[in-house]
């Protein structure tokens, strides 16, 4: 992964997560889960690193604000 950006840190409540995950669509469930908690980025493009298990991706969020939707058995 690339450094992370002071500019993302700015703040308290911002996180910068690079999540890891046995495969994509895993990667993307995560991140789609964490959008409906907290205001996110979305996961980056998906990387793998020869020799290591797994796929990892980075995800921006602001735990300040909340998610886009509520979560499974709410309402």
């Amino acid at each position: 992964m690339e450094p992370v950006d002071p500019v993302h840190l700015a703040e308290p409540g911002l996180l910068v997560l690079d999540i890891t995950a046995p495969d994509e669509a895993t990667l993307h469930a995560a991140a789609e889960y964490l959008g409906r908690h907290w205001a996110a980025s979305g996961i980056s493009k998906a990387r793998r690193t020869p020799g290591e298990p797994g796929v990892t991706g980075r995800l921006y969020a602001d735990l300040r604000r909340p998610g886009t939707a509520p979560g499974p058995g709410s309402g």
